[in-house]
């Protein structure tokens, strides 16, 4: 028969296996979803003969034999990579930037201020989530291709029309965003609305309860719609494939369409898919925590 002290510390025993078991089968989780991106960083440093030697063995995931970064060379050696990373950087930062900014703020009034047909614009809102880009994309291009413009050209500013060809059109169409405007609406609702009463009886404006308030307190939706964002805006290639031609102005995800029509060396295929997938895992750790907190707390899903 056990003694009553033996029980306690046969649960701390049962709860330690599990534990360890739980941790086992995360490791072989994370060490999965680890293999394909570990095979291209490690592949990306080898040359074509070893890569494909080392493809029914576990050298395939080290990096031994002659390691070197020639695959990186010969990638900026055929194509303009810096500026493709450059546009692409741009643009992205430019998308996030500016989309924080305008869905925040549009989330805000939809969320804390109280007028006529709130409710309707926010139903209006979410009914283009269910709009695929697909099927608005030619008539955007039409759009956008006879929206006015303003050039300086020879230090005068000169009327034109169309956007096509410009930093600007990869940018502007997809700044304001119904997911993002939805995502901080339902965050911004959760904040009491006693806050907003306490400072207007201070007298802030609404811009300042926004300001001094309410974006302090939702640093996990931030990240969230940073992460959400980047990801789309960083891997763009329907639309800059329509609306650029100009070398210049490609961002990364075209220019791997010319890259690969190029050329058929594995390591360089490696080394530029390395160097494509590099910025997206360091956003997402630097934002990973905020991320989780976020979902945990709104229940966002996918």
């Amino acid at each position: 028969m056990a003694r009553s002290h033996d029980i306690p510390h046969a649960q701390r025993q049962l709860r330690r296996r599990r534990r360890v078991w739980s941790y086992l089968v995360l490791t072989g989780l994370a060490l999965f979803f680890l293999f394909p991106l570990v095979f291209m960083f490690v592949s990306s440093l080898k040359p074509d003969g070893q890569i494909l030697s080392d493809t029914d063995s576990w050298r395939a995931f080290l990096p031994s034999g002659h390691i070197s970064l020639d695959n990186y060379r010969g990638v900026f050696a055929r194509v303009p990579v810096g500026r493709f990373l450059f546009n692409s950087i741009l643009v992205t930062v430019l998308i996030v930037g500016l989309g924080l900014v305008v869905n925040s703020m549009a989330g805000f009034a939809l969320s804390r201020l109280r007028w006529k047909g709130r409710r309707l614009v926010l139903m209006l809102v979410i009914a283009t989530l269910i709009v695929p880009f697909e099927t608005i994309a030619v008539p955007m291009v039409y759009w956008v291709a006879h929206l006015p413009t303003l050039l300086f050209q020879d230090g005068s500013l000169v009327y034109d029309i169309g956007w096509l060809d410009s930093y600007k059109v990869q940018i502007i169409p997809f700044v304001a965003n119904g997911f993002s405007i939805f995502l901080f609406a339902q965050y911004f609702s959760t904040i009491p609305t006693s806050l907003d009463e306490a400072a207007r009886i201070d007298g802030a404006g609404w811009f300042t309860i926004y300001r001094r308030i309410v974006v302090p307190l939702s640093g996990p939706a931030f990240a969230t719609v940073a992460i959400l964002t980047f990801l789309p805006a960083w891997n763009q290639y329907l639309w800059p494939s329509m609306v650029v031609q100009d070398e210049k102005l490609r961002p990364v995800m075209v220019g791997m369409q010319y890259f690969f029509q190029d050329t058929t060396a594995w390591g360089e295929v490696m080394a530029y898919a390395s160097m494509i997938t590099i910025p997206v895992l360091l956003v997402f750790l630097a934002f990973q925590r905020a991320f989780v907190s976020s979902v945990a707390a709104s229940g966002v899903k996918g």
